[in-house]
């Protein structure tokens, strides 16, 4: 449910150097002309500040931009040590972190915003940030803590003058209750919020008041009066361009209109509210909007475009991706606080005790505690040290996604890629060679080629299956497939003859070949066997297949089955072969890379 945000209530009307600014909604007219005077680099001081805060505040149509404003004015403020404006700094951070989906650092940015306010001695900037915080905590689902920073802050904004700002609490407190369906009391807080902001002449606060209590209505079956509502909402935030609630205002429109039985005029709000949301890139109603339009066209039946707005929903909540670290730091806060107050308790009994005594308690505490952290350090260290260890060595023998599906299933499941292309080579006169040199001789100088062999296949994204004597084997488009598998072997496959080639002639102490390469694409099956020394491997025809066009394939040149050949015969020229018969497959098709 859509929270408002704290900034717009508690803006402080103030003189901004030549141009005096009063006003509380957002207005992306402002930030245009404010950031002309930006742009000038005139103004110093508190005006710059202002400046900022206007700017950041105003910036609607650019989150980015508006966040980098934000950050500048927390760095000029915390420089100044000006705690009033470090305030409104981290108020404005947190708002825009929060249209942005990143709900931890917004969380952050309100308890460091409430906290310069304390230190400033203002105490309605610290109910906005209470409220603030309130609002993380309701998106998290965690309404105890939710409810007990809104009635901080309505607590202490009941004793204040200013009324914007406990409407926008009581909203807040009334939403809260709208998410957990106590619909009684959330319209009666909606009332009473779009009371005190039609008093004030506050548009957008009773824009949101005439939203949420349109969603009150939709919820409890009074499908007209929740219609009237929602659009008069509509028609204020569209005036202010305050897109967020719009978006979410326009999925209760379809709701109210799927609950009507017109399902094209439901499926039209909801097509508008995703389209909003992308132009303005408001993550949770981007998902919110994708997983209503999965919904409507599943219940047409449509199952392939229900499916693929559903896969798109999954991409965007997952991307607003702390709120599981936003409701642990909520538990943790709140037990921070209860065992600080514990602490106090515990102070005032010790302070009858006698004093050496606690200073001697103290210090064994300290050396025990010293003792404890530098054990567990360098148990920390070690551990750390051994697990990148043998994540290295895992890594090395297997590819990084197998890995880590090794060491999360204990086992790796077969897979089947139904395109990868598979490269052998082969030395021509290796056998022969090896009934007479030293063996140590012959490991290095193969162990030299397929040095080589490995960066490139590397520098391609090849994935190295393994090697067989002299034979080296490789394949693309596995275990991750790329968008150009078949044309990244053949660079590769050019560069390995290159290679070979170039060696030739080399007088380095070396035993030099000439090698066959052959090339085939197909489907095949990739996985590891077994439970000790593990290798990743494919299987399949096309493994055959690739095999029998390098046993015929000729020295220097690369050998191409007929399917090969057709992914690549327009970027690479070759040479037909005709029909050459291969034992146990009969005929096939072959080329010659040119």
């Amino acid at each position: 449910m859509y929270k408002f945000l704290q900034t717009a209530c508690y803006l402080l009307m103030g003189c901004f150097c030549l141009l005096p600014y009063y006003g509380f909604g957002q207005d992306q007219k402002q930030a245009d002309s404010l950031t002309l005077i930006y742009k000038t680099e005139t103004l110093q001081g508190t005006a710059k500040l202002e400046l900022l805060r206007n700017l950041s505040f105003n910036e609607v149509n650019d989150l980015e931009l508006a966040l980098k404003y934000a950050e500048e004015l927390i760095s000029l403020s915390r420089q100044a040590q000006n705690h009033l404006y470090l305030h409104r700094g981290y108020m404005q951070k947190g708002n825009k972190k929060r249209l942005l989906g990143d709900l931890e650092e917004a969380l952050n940015a309100y308890f460091k915003s409430g906290e310069s306010a304390r230190r400033a001695k203002f105490f309605l900037g610290e109910s906005s940030a209470y409220s603030a915080i309130g609002d993380v905590y309701s998106i998290s689902n965690n309404q105890a803590n939710a409810m007990l920073y809104y009635d901080k802050a309505i607590v202490t904004l009941r004793q204040s003058n200013d009324s914007v700002a406990l409407g926008t609490a009581i909203l807040n407190a009334g939403d809260e209750y709208l998410n957990h369906k106590n619909y009684h009391s959330a319209l009666s807080y909606f009332k009473e919020s779009e009371s005190i902001f039609e008093k004030m002449n506050y548009d957008i606060g009773k824009a949101y008041s005439l939203g949420n209590s349109g969603m009150v209505y939709a919820n409890i079956g009074k499908t007209l009066l929740a219609e009237k509502s929602i659009n008069e909402a509509i028609d204020i935030l569209k005036e202010l361009e305050d897109y967020y609630p719009i978006c979410v205002y326009l999925l209760s429109m379809t709701d109210i209109y799927l609950e009507k039985g017109d399902e094209a005029t439901a499926l039209d709000y909801a097509t508008r509210s995703l389209k909003l949301a992308q132009q303005y890139r408001l993550k949770e109603q981007i998902g919110d909007a994708n997983l209503k339009l999965s919904e409507l066209y599943e219940k047409e039946g449509n199952h392939v475009v229900a499916f693929e707005y559903y896969k798109n929903h999954i991409i965007y909540r997952d991307s607003v991706n702390n709120i599981t670290s936003v409701q642990k730091m909520a538990d943790l806060r709140t037990d921070y606080e209860v065992s600080q107050k514990q602490i106090e308790v515990d102070l005032l009994n010790q302070q009858k005790r006698n004093q050496q005594i606690i200073l001697f308690s103290l210090f064994i505490i300290l050396c025990l505690t010293t003792i404890i952290l530098g054990t567990l350090y360098w148990y920390y260290k070690t551990i750390s040290r051994e697990k990148k260890r043998s994540d290295n060595l895992l890594l090395n023998i297997l590819p990084a996604e197998t890995a880590h599906e090794l060491k999360q299933n204990g086992k790796v499941a077969a897979t089947r890629f139904n395109q990868a292309t598979v490269l052998f080579t082969d030395f021509v006169g290796f056998s022969k060679l090896a009934e007479y040199i030293e063996p140590e001789q012959l490991v290095k100088s193969i162990d030299f080629y397929f040095q080589g062999f490995d960066e490139i296949t590397t520098r391609y994204g090849l994935e190295k299956i393994k090697t067989i004597g002299d034979s080296y084997m490789c394949a693309s488009g596995l275990p991750t497939p790329n968008q150009t598998p078949v044309r990244n072997v053949i660079q590769a496959a050019k560069e390995m003859c290159d290679l070979v080639r170039k060696e030739l002639t080399a007088l380095d102490g070396l035993n030099h070949f000439e090698m066959r390469i052959g090339i085939h694409t197909g489907p095949v099956v990739a996985g590891i066997v077994g439970i000790k020394k593990w290798q990743y491997d494919i299987w399949g025809d096309t493994v055959n297949i690739a095999s029998r066009m390098e046993s015929m394939s000729k020295p220097g040149r690369v050998n191409l089955s007929e399917t090969t050949y057709h992914e690549i015969k327009d970027e690479f020229p070759c040479e037909y072969r005709g029909e050459i018969e291969v034992k146990n497959r009969g005929f096939l098709k072959m080329y010659f890379l040119s």
